[in-house]
C-alpha cells in the first residue's frame, strides 16, 4: 500500500500569513491553479483558505476581500495527516470528513497539501494494475 510521503510532491505548498488580506490569497491561488492555500502564522499551520471560503464566508457576508483579513475567515477546524499514512486511509479520512484537500503534517511541519485528485489518480493505478494481473491470470494459457 502506498502512503502518502510517496504520493506527495513536497515544495508545492502555496501559503498565505495570518494576518494577510483575502484578494491576497485569491491572487495566490489563481497564480498557482490551486483553489486553497494553507495558512501560516510564522511557520506554523493555523488553518487553511479555500474557493469554498471565498464563496460562503467573503462573498455571502458582502465583506471586501482588500480588507478582510484571511484569519478571520478561514477554516481552523483542521484535518491533517501523516506521511506515513497510506493512501486509502487518507481518502477516507478526506471523505468523512467532506473535504477535498488535506494537508500533510510531520513533528508540527507542514509539508505538503494533497487533493483527493492525487488520491484518486493513485487509486486508478492501483486497480489498473489489479484489472491487468487479474486479466492474465484469467485469460493465461497454460503451456
Amino acid at each position: 500500500m502506498r502512503t502518502l510521503r510517496e504520493v506527495m510532491r513536497e515544495g508545492f505548498i502555496f501559503a498565505v500569513q495570518r494576518d494577510g488580506m483575502v484578494a491576497e490569497a485569491a491572487r495566490t491561488m489563481e497564480a498557482h491553479n490551486v483553489g486553497i492555500v494553507a495558512i501560516l502564522e510564522g511557520e506554523r499551520l493555523v488553518g487553511v483558505f479555500s474557493e469554498r471560503d471565498i464563496v460562503r464566508r467573503v462573498s455571502n457576508r458582502g465583506l471586501d476581500p482588500a480588507t478582510t483579513c484571511v484569519g478571520e475567515v478561514m477554516t481552523f477546524e483542521l484535518v491533517v495527516a501523516d506521511p506515513d499514512e497510506d493512501y486509502q486511509t487518507a481518502m477516507r479520512k478526506m471523505d468523512q470528513a467532506n473535504i477535498r484537500h488535506l494537508p500533510i503534517v510531520s513533528d508540527g511541519q507542514l509539508i505538503s497539501m494533497l487533493s483527493i485528485r492525487d488520491l484518486m489518480r493513485v487509486d486508478m493505478e492501483r486497480m489498473t494494475e489489479e484489472i491487468r494481473y487479474l486479466h492474465e491470470y484469467l485469460y493465461q494459457v497454460p503451456s
